[in-house]
């Protein structure tokens, strides 16, 4: 039975990854941080047959004594401080978390695991503002502390590959959303409000950059293209994306559209409201405070490398990821006594 090791298993990836192993037959171990409060909601479901130990991408001592008690076969780091616009307050943080951190966990697999293979997963906000679409040859151009650290990160994972010889691959990720999805990510922010506005529990939903467009797919896949990522004769780096994309604008206009309401626009910038069709009411305003000091504006991945490589493909669409969210909020609404009147069918 091969035996995996996830860094940040309690998120939204850690719990699709987790569930897709166990269901290959891996023996499975995740690292959760000691916190104050319960982490585990996301993988409730997985509990009873997953391990978990304490440990921290801060804190070197912990990570070798996981990777020397579990001696993995495979290393998932899905373990970071993901948020864009909060590395801008805590940038240190950020680094020692997000970058430095791999360089602890990578020294703590060269130590006790060497044979082992290592993911990490990157991210596209490596490509800044580089020209659309981007791939695995596109120049870096990172516009954040959240993608600084990633970078060093990537570097790193690179480094360790060609000097010791370690079987390590960086994952750049596009944009993947799912029901697990925390609730300050836009998706979920939108996909949370609509459904709030919707049944008159919620006023308005307040957003920043509307222009912002993304490579938006589902959790389920990229998850896949993790493994396969780890089952090459050789490792490499790999772009993992849908190819299409919208703005946060016409998010907005698909979640309600699913619901059965259509967004009309009016205004420029920061005074531009989206309201519904069918009686003019504002339900979307932007606050400036959501905008980030340098904008992120045109991220699209070109994912052919992956689908030739490891013959990887995208299952679900961004309608699909739309509609799974929107199931998951109503059906725990309706566990809670609430309903919403869909518009049209």
């Amino acid at each position: 039975m091969r035996v995996a090791l996830i860094t940040g298993i309690t998120g939204q990836d850690g719990y699709y990854l987790a569930r897709l192993l166990l269901d290959k037959g891996y023996k499975v171990h995740g690292v959760r941080q000691a916190l104050a409060h319960d982490d585990r909601a996301h993988i409730k479901p997985l509990l009873d047959d997953i391990t978990l130990h304490y440990g921290d991408m801060t804190d070197q001592t912990s990570l070798n004594n996981v990777m020397q008690a579990v001696q993995p076969d495979e290393v998932y780091n899905l373990a970071a401080q993901s948020h864009v616009g909060v590395s801008f307050a805590v940038p240190e943080y950020t680094m020692n978390v997000n970058g430095h951190g791999v360089k602890r966990l990578l020294d703590a697999m060269r130590a006790y695991a060497p044979k082992a293979k290592f993911y990490q997963a990157g991210t596209s906000e490596l490509f800044g503002n580089s020209p659309a679409p981007q791939n695995e040859e596109t120049a870096f151009d990172p516009q954040s502390p959240y993608a600084e650290a990633k970078l060093y990160a990537h570097q790193t994972v690179v480094e360790y590959r060609q000097q010791y010889g370690l079987y390590a691959v960086n994952g750049i990720l596009f944009n993947h959303e799912s029901p697990k999805r925390g609730d300050d990510f836009v998706t979920q922010k939108i996909v949370k409000a609509a459904c709030a506005i919707l049944k008159g529990a919620q006023d308005i939903l307040y957003l920043g950059n509307l222009d912002a467009v993304r490579d938006w797919g589902h959790a389920e896949d990229y998850v896949e293209g993790m493994w396969r990522m780890l089952q090459q004769d050789a490792p490499d780096d790999y772009v993992l994306a849908t190819g299409t994309s919208c703005s946060v604008r016409d998010f907005v206009c698909e979640v309600f559209g699913a619901l059965g309401h259509d967004i009309i626009w009016q205004g420029q910038g920061a005074e531009e409201v989206g309201m519904l069709l069918e009686n003019n009411r504002e339900v979307v305003r932007i606050a400036p405070e959501f905008y980030r000091p340098a904008e992120v504006h045109n991220l699209i991945g070109d994912s052919r490398k992956a689908q030739q490589n490891l013959d990887w493909s995208i299952r679900k669409t961004r309608y699909n990821l739309i509609q799974d969210m929107i199931d998951a909020e109503l059906n725990k609404d309706a566990r809670a006594g609430g309903h919403i009147q869909r518009a049209r069918a």
